[in-house]
């Protein structure tokens, strides 16, 4: 049996960073930041430019830049607040957050990637960019934490999201807090008014896969290309899906783990096709 651990998370957190595949300018990364400016002190490291959809993907073949957007102190409640973009992808950003902090001599306590603007429930999670970040982390041994909504708007009305995820931050941050070590969440909240949300659910990941992703067009010289649209094909008959959850009004929360290994499929496969 695997041994089981879990973040220790009693004090308070005091260095986090936050980032997304969404840019640094994307608004659902501005509401996360003050968040979670409540919980301790908030270095946002995030794309310079959208870079959705790059899962765990990193930057070989390109030069990458690091530029200081903004600092603000800590005030009153809130702790303080240093924001970077940089021109790579989600993966990128939270290496070189890891760096800054080693350079410093110090571990982050927390990662949170978000808040993006679309639902990572089900197969989603798969191509996240905002899971590839929180998947990172994790490698990196840093509690990672993902945050989505289920809208594509540019300006959603963040207000219930934040509303219960100071609920959850609160819970992570208490005695009863904390996670099992290389697990990170993924946490997606439906875009319905505040008053509308049902609650939240521990859910588990979607089945479900992305068919006819592609149309055909012909471009104005004649040229054929290809648009990527697809069709979503529910394969989950379980209500328990986090995509069903949330189309039910409420917050799903699923545990993945970096380690992806089917530990009972393995000995099976020790056992039946003898191959040792």
């Amino acid at each position: 049996m695997r041994k089981i651990t879990i973040f220790a998370v009693m004090n308070q957190i005091r260095e986090i960073i936050v980032t997304n595949d969404d840019s640094y300018a994307a608004e659902g990364i501005l509401v996360a930041a003050q968040l979670m400016r409540e919980y301790g002190n908030v270095t946002i490291v995030a794309p310079k430019e959208p870079q959705s959809g790059k899962s765990a993907s990193i930057s070989l073949d390109m030069t990458m830049r690091l530029t200081k957007v903004s600092e603000e102190e800590a005030e009153g409640d809130l702790h303080s607040l240093a924001v970077y973009t940089f021109t790579g992808t989600p993966v990128d950003c939270v290496k070189m957050a890891m760096n800054m902090f080693l350079e410093r001599g110090i571990m982050p306590d927390l990662l949170v990637s978000g808040i993006n603007h679309g639902s990572n429930a089900s197969v989603a999670s798969v191509y996240s960019g905002t899971l590839g970040a929180t998947a990172e982390g994790t490698i990196y041994g840093v509690p990672s934490i993902g945050l989505s909504i289920n809208t594509h708007s540019m300006n959603p009305d963040f207000s219930g999201l934040v509303y219960y995820a100071r609920k959850i931050m609160d819970m992570y941050f208490s005695d009863k807090g904390g996670f099992r070590e290389g697990d990170y969440l993924n946490i997606n909240f439906p875009d319905i008014p505040m008053e509308k949300i049902k609650g939240i659910k521990v859910a588990h990941q979607g089945k479900g896969q992305w068919v006819r992703e592609f149309e055909k067009r012909v471009d104005p010289k004649g040229r054929d290309y290809y648009w990527m649209i697809g069709t979503f094909n529910d394969l989950d008959e379980d209500s328990r899906g986090d995509h069903h959850v949330v189309d039910d009004g409420y917050i799903s929360i699923v545990p993945h783990r970096v380690d992806s290994t089917d530990y009972e499929e393995m000995e099976r496969l020790k056992s039946v096709w003898k191959l040792e």
